[in-house]
């Protein structure tokens, strides 16, 4: 491989993870003047990367507020960092999901209503769930750490990753069912391929692996791979697959599951259990 061939490879792969920052941020971006639907498909492989830089920034940002206001204040405005950074874009995808799964009876009527822009009651009550069990499950894993803004710290960074690395591992064994031919996910939705697959995988391992003990992370593991499951199953049977929005949902409610299991670690019950060798 010549020199100049090395160099439009690394050329190739940071175009890639420019097109997935812009698709998973506002931050703006310079990009090839034409995008081809081969780099809309690879361009997955860097979702567990960004979701790393976005909670780097999250964490940052709450790390900093925590120097001089409340935590339960910084998580809060931390949460609604994240917002704005993001444009809500997965948050947007949860309450879809669930006005057309709790509005629909046929396979055809869910997809209409997910893809109403209007926001029903089902998708309002679902948001202010998963913000409030956001907010209160970081609030209760500061109060449960001798080291509350690293463990906040930590818990951040690993759920953004995490939770967008297997969110993402979704379109690898799934099949996409919107019939939306303007879907903004689609072209990034159809495929993802085994080299893809394994890049989020990885990505997600080194950043877990450098950040938790060993035990901890087999746990979150075991946890997001059940989660994978049931998330497999549940699209399924509403949809016969998937679409953007329940890549979107799949990310919140795996963000939320590494909260959890995070805080039940750090639970006094089972640090005692740990300790104990039990």
């Amino acid at each position: 491989m010549t020199k100049q061939s090395r160099w439009q490879q690394c050329q190739q792969q940071y175009y890639l993870l420019l097109l997935a920052l812009s698709f998973f941020t506002r931050i703006p971006v310079r990009l090839p003047e034409v995008v081809k639907p081969e780099m809309l498909h690879q361009a997955s492989r860097y979702f567990a990367l960004i979701g790393l830089f976005i909670g780097v920034i999250t964490a940052s940002i709450l790390v900093l507020l925590a120097s001089f206001l409340p935590i339960s204040l910084a998580v809060l405005i931390s949460m609604a960092a994240s917002l704005l950074l993001t444009g809500a874009f997965h948050e947007d995808g949860w309450a879809d999901v669930w006005d057309g799964f709790g509005g629909g009876w046929t396979v055809e009527q869910k997809l209409n209503i997910m893809k109403d822009s209007r926001l029903g009651t089902y998708g309002a009550a679902s948001l202010f769930f998963i913000l409030m069990i956001k907010y209160q499950s970081l609030v209760l894993l500061s109060s449960h750490s001798s080291n509350p803004l690293l463990a906040l710290f930590v818990a951040l960074i690993i759920a953004h990753t995490l939770s967008r690395a297997v969110s993402t591992s979704l379109i690898f064994s799934m099949a996409y069912v919107s019939e939306d031919a303007q879907s903004k996910v689609k072209p990034l939705a159809q495929h993802l391929s085994l080299k893809g697959l394994l890049i989020l995988l990885i990505t997600s391992a080194v950043v877990m692996f450098s950040l938790l003990p060993a035990v901890h992370c087999l746990v979150l593991i075991a946890g997001l791979w059940l989660m994978r499951l049931l998330l497999i199953f549940w699209f399924n049977r509403q949809l016969g697959g998937f679409t953007g929005d329940c890549l979107g949902a799949a990310q919140q409610i795996l963000e939320v599951a590494v909260y959890t299991i995070l805080l039940v670690l750090a639970s006094p019950a089972t640090t005692f259990l740990t300790e104990a060798g039990l």
